[in-house]
């Protein structure tokens, strides 16, 4: 059985150009030794599985490498490797400062390569510092770690630092793209790409990955073999969930999800990944952005299509339900219950059984014999009368018991007595009165006409303020004080057919808001224009008064007349 290295291993990169994703640094290595000006300590930091240690053995064999060496020369006597992790005592440090002074007995340089040198202790830092700062000319020492934030100020700022950035899934994908060909492996894009995008910025993870995934499905890599080995959820998954949420499915929704669930998958896995998708599609609305999608060509296409059915709005307002639901998920007790809520939710954006115009108007008279319509008069229904006994009229009322009435046998037109058949009216301060009236206000509110029917005559300025006002003296003249007061506090301003008025507290904006539509009505039916609308904005600085000094009021005068300062002085006035 032939012994079987792993992809990580067999294809590690043995120059500076086949280093993935990290150009700016390995371009700066190359320089720096052409150039003869590399640091005799350097720190590479960054994630784990981005090429620190690999670009710390290439940079190692490249400044002893002469152009005589053979090619698979590794200068093992010149390179040190060390475990600060198992090696991170006092006296290990001692051991290598004592090794640090014997010069290379081949090549030009000794290179001691400490890898998670955060893992030093506090005494073993303290002791490798003077050695750090001042080494010998032939040693160079290159420190790696995952975590910069635990080394000690004084290490940094004895090191050339270098930062490795996470290699982007598009740099992952094509790599792996290669090493497919390498091994004659054929692989679908899409499932490169997820596994590229399973790595996480680590090139190291992405070939641990991908040994495992051709060691299950074999010389042919397709998406369904890799989602099924990787138990991720595929993007058919939210597209599918995306559909029913869009359709208004609640009923096939939850059963998706629970055949999710069934699967073995986590219900903050699949809320997330919700989330994700919605971004996703959100991302596709433009496409100066569609570029931030990193997914193959064939799902991209599925994004594009999905994203022209889904609204703008209900995106915006799916990522806010899916995201709150993500922050509540491991502090919730019942957490099935929370996902399913939040899918019933989004279910329920776009659900507008009930709708309702938002623009509502009062039909003018005009109207209906503009279109030649003849309104139905509506009567009351009858209510059965009920007639009385005719009294006598200026019959003197006595204490004596009552003498009956006859009623006249005559063919006298008796009239009827009608009872009072009139609905009792309701109090105007009760919680019915306010009841009726508002259902009134909604009944005219659902009155619904084209714009294009309403009159829209042209209209000036002045003519609309006049009628502003004219509704203001109206009000007051209605008793309506506290109103009139409000409404003359600010000048309205005309944008189109647009109404701007500006209040110092939002007790005023509630205040218009609650009376806009008769102040429209009055407006729209004096300039025969029913587009008008009314904007209310609250700007608090208008309320602010100020406490001047005396000196603030003078200067204020003199502003006003520049002699008043020529009076003071003349009569030798104080301030």
């Amino acid at each position: 059985m032939e012994h079987f290295v792993v992809s990580a291993r067999k294809y590690r990169p043995q120059t500076f150009k086949d280093v993935v994703g990290q150009q700016a640094i390995t371009n700066t290595l190359l320089n720096a030794i052409e150039n003869n000006h590399l640091a005799q300590a350097l720190l590479f930091t960054g994630p784990r599985g981005v090429g620190k240690t690999t670009c710390a053995r290439i940079l190692a064999k490249m400044i002893n490498s002469d152009g005589t060496e053979k090619p698979d020369e590794d200068f093992a006597f010149n390179i040190f490797e060390l475990d600060a992790a198992s090696n991170n005592s006092v006296d290990d440090i001692r051991n290598l400062t004592d090794q640090v002074r014997i010069p290379p007995q081949v090549g030009k340089y000794k290179v001691y390569i400490i890898d998670e040198v955060h893992m030093l202790s506090q005494a073993a830092f303290n002791a490798f510092l003077k050695t750090l700062e001042e080494p010998p000319k032939h040693c160079i020492f290159i420190l790696a770690t995952t975590e910069k934030h635990k080394i000690i100020p004084t290490i940094l700022s004895r090191c050339q630092i270098f930062d490795f950035k996470r290699i982007t899934v598009k740099d992952a994908k094509n790599y792996l793209k290669y090493i497919a060909k390498e091994q004659e492996v054929d692989a679908e894009d899409d499932a490169l790409h997820i596994i590229a995008q399973k790595a996480d910025g680590a090139m190291r993870d992405a070939l641990s990955i991908f040994d495992r995934v051709v060691s299950f499905s074999g010389k042919n890599l397709t998406r369904q073999a890799v989602t099924e080995n990787l138990n991720v959820l595929d993007y058919e998954t939210y597209f599918t969930s995306t559909d029913f949420i869009l359709q208004n499915k609640i009923p096939e929704l939850l059963i998706q999800f629970n055949t999710t669930l069934s699967k073995g998958f986590d219900g903050h896995h699949y809320i997330a990944g919700l989330a994700s998708h919605f971004r996703d599609l959100m991302v596709c609305k433009n496409e100066q952005t569609i570029e931030l999608l990193e997914v193959g060509d064939q799902t991209k296409a599925k994004y594009l299509e999905q994203s022209k059915k889904a609204p703008q709005d209900f995106l915006l307002k799916g990522i806010e339900l899916a995201n709150d639901c993500d922050l509540k998920y491991k502090s919730s007790k019942n957490q099935r219950l929370l996902v399913e809520l939040t899918l019933m939710q989004l279910a329920s954006i776009t659900f507008d059984g009930e709708k309702k115009n938002s623009k509502n108007y009062i039909i003018p008279a005009s109207y209906f014999a503009k279109k030649g319509i003849t309104p139905i008069p509506v009567q009351r229904p009858k209510v059965e009368e009920k007639t009385l006994p005719k009294k006598e009229e200026n019959k003197p009322v006595t204490a004596t018991a009552p003498q009956p009435v006859t009623p006249k046998p005559t063919a006298d037109k008796t009239p009827n007595i009608h009872l009072n058949t009139q609905q009792k009216r309701a109090s105007g301060l009760s919680l019915k009165s306010i009841r009726l009236k508002k259902e009134h206000q909604i009944k005219q509110m659902d009155v619904v006409l084209d714009e294009e029917d309403l009159p829209s005559d042209d209209f000036t300025e002045e003519a609309l303020i006049a009628a502003w006002y004219a509704f203001v003296k109206k009000t007051e003249e209605n008793g309506q004080h506290n109103l009139a007061s409000i409404l003359s506090i600010d000048k309205p301003k005309i944008n189109g057919t647009t109404i701007h008025v500006e209040y110092p507290n939002a007790t005023n904006k509630i205040e218009i808001e609650r009376q806009q539509y008769p102040l429209l009505g009055f407006i729209r039916k004096q300039v025969n224009n029913y587009d008008i609308t009314l904007v209310v904005t609250v700007n608090e600085e208008l309320d602010k008064k100020y406490a001047y000094s005396t000196k603030d009021k003078f200067e204020k005068l003199m502003d006003k007349n520049p002699n008043i300062e020529l009076l003071r002085k003349t009569f030798d006035l104080d301030v």
